[in-house]
């Protein structure tokens, strides 16, 4: 069963997206799928997957250099 894992972001535009697609790509693979939504005021990234944790996407963000709030 999948799990839906929403955040609050500070990326702001595609450049922020496309500097990150090929990193989530990666992490979610296969397994799952990932999105965000610019146009929400929190700019939502919202990741389905079976077998990744809130803290690995979290970090992933934080390592390159935006932030990343798992939304409850």
């Amino acid at each position: 069963m999948k799990t839906v894992l929403v955040f609050k972001t500070s990326v702001l535009d595609q450049k922020g997206v496309k500097r990150l697609k090929p990193k989530l790509n990666q992490l979610v693979n296969k397994n799952g799928e990932w999105n965000f939504d610019l146009e929400d005021c929190d700019n939502i990234l919202r990741v389905e997957t079976k077998n990744i944790g809130a803290f690995t996407i979290s970090s992933l963000l934080q390592e390159n250099g935006f932030v990343c709030e798992e939304l409850h």
